[in-house]
């Protein structure tokens, strides 16, 4: 028998995430990480309205709304002239906003949410080596004491970013490259008057060419930016630089460090406003490499985050992306522990993930290069796409096809959120994603005045295709329709908001997995479909068949 059902290194956001939804499902998981404490440097910064979104469905979405900044849009300077002014207006329909939040922030948010939950990060310890055959992974642990520890997992999640053991013990391939390009970041106050909560681009443009430029993302605090710049001559880390990542040399790392005079030489060449820097925390020299692993996944060993991808920071798409990665494979992979899963269910988090990998690296690349307004997308869709709610899995193994064509999301795409859903018992509303919160997949069933099905009866038989505890069930009932649901829980959809974003039929079932995304819908749900499905999903067949 393992040690373990999962061990986890790396401590970052992606790992964390790992961690605190196995541990919310009651899968036991070590979590490693080589540094001592977690940095206090403002990296990822950058939360998208997505990333709240799978905060909210984890739990914790109320701390990070206390502790984050909004970002409202960004103001654009070239050559001293102000230019039009990027708002980040979302739909009405999506509940959640862009926002800011230091790199470090996430992480303790995410370390007392797994604290919570029963788990804690082993600081000081590091994977070193690791080998796997069809029952197990057996791997060796350098601990804080000096010394070694082997032990056994049934799996192995590699979130041990850019430079990862667990991708090279995979002899996975890397392929990408670094660009030429150095650039230094800082975490500073100053006291210019710009409105707060913008982001602020200010370059230099020679013959229709960027010749320098000043990027600018507001944190939290008085007049808080983390800045980032082209690097000064003198800073140069170009000869001998490892190109394996994104960030190196932060503060207390090799070659010099930039300074306060740094930054506020760049400041005064590019800043739309004449200011002063102050209060530097932290500062770091980087290159920019892009780069992905051929597949997300060997046997029982799983890469996730920068171990698998890492791209220009432009968008703020790295973190996110990982997070995403992170939620993708827990559920996965607590269903494996439980033996409830499908042949394709494992299998579905490269055949998902990667190629929103590829996608995020070949887009970011492509911002870098020629802007983040070019292409075909119109601005909102442009904005959804950069909020990364447009994340989809049509076509995967796990994604019940839809020959139908209906209204609204089809399966693999995201389960939209909508309003006006009241229990009986309830003097008020509430939102869908409100009841999705914390669940595993979740059957909502929606039965309009035509509608005849005996709604605890589809449960009944589609339970029997799920192990206990992996399927939650609810009725939406249209305006006015008091049918009743005996043993099942019943939301009115008392603003026809269920039906209008879903283009819900009478008697449809949608399937809503842990991750927010539709695997299926079907009508009518007490046809076959529906139970091939959850047999197909979890290997379990119904008793006798």
């Amino acid at each position: 028998m393992a040690d373990v059902d999962v061990l986890i290194a790396g401590a970052g956001p992606v790992g964390l995430t790992a961690a605190s939804e196995l541990s919310r499902r009651g899968v036991s998981c070590r979590v490693v990480d080589r540094l001592p404490e977690r940095l206090p440097y403002a990296r990822a910064v950058g939360v998208q309205p997505r990333t709240l979104e799978i905060w909210d469905r984890m739990g914790m979405v109320r701390e990070a709304l206390e502790t984050a900044v909004p970002l409202k849009g960004q103001l654009l300077y070239v050559n001293g002239e102000e230019g039009p002014r990027i708002e980040l207006e979302l739909p009405p329909e999506v509940p959640y906003g862009f926002a800011a939040l230091p790199q470090y922030e996430t992480e303790r948010l995410l370390e007392d949410l797994l604290r919570r939950r029963g788990g804690h990060v082993e600081r000081g310890t590091e994977l070193v080596s690791f080998e796997q055959d069809a029952g197990e992974v057996r791997a060796v642990l350098s601990l804080p004491t000096g010394g070694t520890e082997e032990l056994t997992a049934r799996y192995l999640l590699g979130c041990d970013g850019a430079h990862s053991v667990v991708r090279k013990g995979l002899g996975l391939s890397f392929e990408g490259a670094a660009l030429p390009q150095e650039y230094m970041l800082g975490d500073v106050e100053v006291d210019w008057d710009l409105p707060s909560g913008y982001g602020i681009r200010a370059s230099r443009s020679v013959d229709g060419h960027p010749d320098d430029i000043l990027v600018c993302i507001p944190l939290p605090g008085d007049h808080r930016y983390r800045m980032s710049m082209a690097t000064p001559p003198e800073l140069s880390r170009t000869a001998g630089q490892d190109t394996d990542g994104i960030a190196h040399g932060l503060s207390g790392g090799h070659g010099p460090v930039p300074g306060i005079e740094h930054i506020q030489a760049v400041l005064d060449r590019l800043s739309p406003r004449p200011t002063t820097a102050s209060s530097l925390r932290w500062s770091s020299v980087f290159r920019i490499s892009h780069r992905i692993v051929d597949r997300y996944r060997r046997g029982r060993v799983f890469v996730a985050g920068d171990a698998a991808h890492i791209h220009p920071p432009t968008g703020a798409q790295g973190m996110n992306t990982g997070v995403q990665d992170a939620f993708n494979l827990a559920w996965k992979l607590a269903a494996a522990v439980r033996g409830r899963a499908g042949a394709d269910l494992l299998e579905s988090y490269d055949a998902e993930r990667r190629p929103v990998g590829e996608e995020v690296v070949a887009r970011t690349l492509r911002h870098v290069r020629s802007g983040i307004r070019t292409g075909p997308d119109d601005p909102t869709t442009t904005l959804l796409r950069e909020a990364q709610l447009l994340v989809g899995y049509r076509g995967s193994p796990i994604v019940e096809p839809d020959g139908s064509a209906p209204d609204g999301p089809a399966p693999g795409d995201r389960a939209p959120d909508c309003g006006g859903l009241a229990y009986a018992l309830a003097s008020f509303p509430v939102r869908l994603f409100t009841l999705l919160r914390e669940r595993e997949h979740t059957l909502l069933l929606y039965a309009d005045q035509e509608d005849r099905l005996r709604a605890s009866d589809v449960v009944a038989v589609s339970a029997e295709r799920a192990a206990p505890g992996l399927l939650n069930a609810c009725a939406v009932l249209a305006p006015g329709l008091e049918a009743p649901a005996p043993g099942l829980p019943v939301v009115h959809d008392t603003l026809d908001e269920f039906r209008r974003t879903y283009g819900a039929r009478g008697g449809e079932a949608f399937l809503v997995r842990p991750d927010g995304h539709l695997g299926l819908r079907t009508v009518p749900a007490d046809g076959p479909a529906l139970p091939a499905y959850l047999e197909q999903l979890f290997g379990v067949r119904r008793t006798g068949a």
